[in-house]
């Protein structure tokens, strides 16, 4: 037995990629429907995770990933804002 902690895995709904869970980023519908960027990875709803890339976000925006995983419309502020952490992060 390894005292190794074991690393939360997630999948990227766009890439269809695993990462651990602190290098994605969740977005989340509130049961009122709300989408937002849950940057805490605490917030409860239904979630969605998406690798910090800038692909990661154009490819889910493309596609619409986002949409059919948490069955609700995905404001474009919702989009500007994961390309603004993507950026700040500084992944490509």
């Amino acid at each position: 037995m390894s005292n190794q902690k074991k690393i939360p895995l997630r999948k990227c709904v766009a890439t269809n990629e695993m990462f651990p869970k602190k290098e994605m980023i969740r977005i989340v519908r509130s049961k009122e429907g709300e989408v937002s960027v849950d940057t805490t990875g605490k917030k409860s709803g239904r979630g969605a995770y998406v690798s910090k890339s800038v692909k990661a976000v154009e490819v889910a925006k493309k596609r619409k990933v986002l949409e059919s995983q948490l069955e609700v419309a995905v404001p474009e502020t919702i989009y500007e804002e994961l390309m603004t952490i993507v950026s700040k992060e500084g992944t490509l």
